[in-house]
């Protein structure tokens, strides 16, 4: 029998000691967000140590050691005390776990309720990220049709009812604010819908929304400061059938590797060995850094106040894109004003070239030569060979194009120089009088 009053010896594990990490040392300087606590003209400034912690941030010893798959102690209380906040889960027994971003999270979630040749119900356009994961797990993207807001919850609950594959979906992936790639963002009465439907189904809902928090106002003439947040699904959830996916990729940096997910318990605690067999843990500098921003240098109030300036810059890059689409692209695109994320999708206006095959290649080729990219519609598709969307729009026989055009990154100014030669190559190919002309 062992003696308690002897200090256990870990001599199992196979990890380096700290002393022979070579960082000792880290600091950062990050601009602060735009608030009354926050003076424009002040930086926020933080250091991490080697041996000692910084306040409620781990040591860099801790953040550069192996770790579990769970992720960094204070990442994780942040998130899930942010969650709480935000969405309000009501159900108790949930948590966090941290992720490298919503793609790494998708293949791991689809993992847990599909088997190679199962299907699951998907968006009609959808991100090509997660189509990706579903092809290397081998399940099938089942298209559902979409509207202005997104999944139908009709033609949701039809699909299950009309079902004829071997094995009946258990799952639907969806991305249910400012969607990848067609903008649409689900109002709370939806968000109802497709929960009921899936609380009739017996279905979990992957909740795939990174641009959440970049809710926008819904016109180019409303107040960015004004803007509620829909309620999530999580929020919804009183079943623990939804497992949301957040990333900061979008509202702090892409290639920090960094977002959460949340879900019951039962359900982390398969995550968690998913981690350990594949990533481990977000990179520690990563979720350190963040760690001592959030909860340190910002605190909830200054990254409530970073997310509003957010919503600001985009909500202005959004108007001022819709009134560039409006002077230069007039009867040559549709769309409706988008009130999330970071994308217009466009229906194009190919005229009587539409019904031929070679339109779309052809126009851009011809945007390629006039000097402007945008994202074609077919690598959102989530119809593929042997799949099929019995509703999806065609017009006269014409299958509808469309193209998404993101005003997140360029610089305003090439706004207009875009969609001008946007314009004429939409022209180019269907023979119409360019607006910019």
């Amino acid at each position: 029998m062992g003696n308690p009053t002897l200090a256990m010896i870990n001599m199992a594990g196979g990890v380096p000691h700290p002393s022979t990490f070579p960082i000792t040392h880290l600091r950062a300087a990050v601009k602060s967000p735009n608030s009354p606590s926050y003076p424009s003209n002040r930086e926020s400034v933080f250091e991490l140590t080697k041996s000692s912690r910084s306040q409620s941030t781990e040591s860099l010893d801790e953040l550069l050691q192996y770790g579990d798959g769970c992720g960094i102690d204070s990442y994780c209380a942040f998130l899930r005390k942010y969650t709480q906040r935000v969405h309000h889960p009501q159900y108790a027994d949930w948590g966090v776990i941290a992720s490298c971003g919503n793609t790494d999270a998708i293949g791991k979630a689809v993992s847990l309720f599909c088997e190679p040749g199962d299907s699951i119900l998907v968006d009609r356009w959808t991100f090509p990220g997660a189509l990706s994961s579903l092809a290397a797990a081998k399940v099938m993207p089942a298209p559902v049709p979409m509207d202005g807001e997104g999944m139908i919850p009709e033609a949701l609950d039809s699909m299950c009812q009309n079902w004829n594959g071997s094995a009946p979906p258990r799952a639907i992936y969806l991305v249910p604010t400012g969607q990848n790639p067609t903008g649409t963002t689900m109002s709370l009465a939806r968000r109802k819908a497709i929960y009921a439907v899936a609380q009739k189904r017996n279905l979990a809902i992957i909740e795939d929304d990174p641009y959440y928090f970049l809710q926008l106002p819904p016109s180019v003439a409303s107040n960015a400061n004004n803007v509620d947040l829909v309620p999530s699904l999580l929020s919804l959830d009183i079943d623990g059938r939804v497992i949301r996916l957040d990333s900061f990729s979008k509202i702090l940096a892409p290639n920090l590797r960094c977002g959460w997910i949340t879900a019951p318990t039962y359900i982390l605690d398969k995550i968690q060995i998913l981690n350990e067999s594949t990533i481990l843990q977000p990179s520690g500098l990563s979720q350190g850094l963040i760690s001592k921003l959030l909860n340190d240098a910002w605190g909830i109030d200054g990254w409530e106040a970073h997310l509003r300036d957010l919503r600001a810059t985009y909500t202005l890059r959004r108007n001022l894109f819709i009134q560039a689409v409006n002077k230069h692209l007039a009867g040559l695109v549709e769309f409706t004003v988008p009130t999330a994320g970071m994308f217009l999708w466009m229906k194009i206006n190919l005229g009587s070239a539409a019904a031929d095959p070679t339109a779309m290649p052809r126009l851009l080729g011809s945007m390629k030569k006039c000097g402007v990219m945008m994202a074609p519609d077919m690598p959102f598709s989530s119809i593929g060979p042997t799949t099929t969307c019995t509703t999806d729009p065609v017009v006269g026989g014409v299958p509808e194009r469309y193209l998404r055009a993101a005003f997140a990154l360029v610089d305003i100014d090439m706004f207009e120089p875009a969609l001008t030669r946007l314009a004429q190559a939409i022209a180019s190919v269907s023979g119409a009088h360019s607006a910019a002309a």
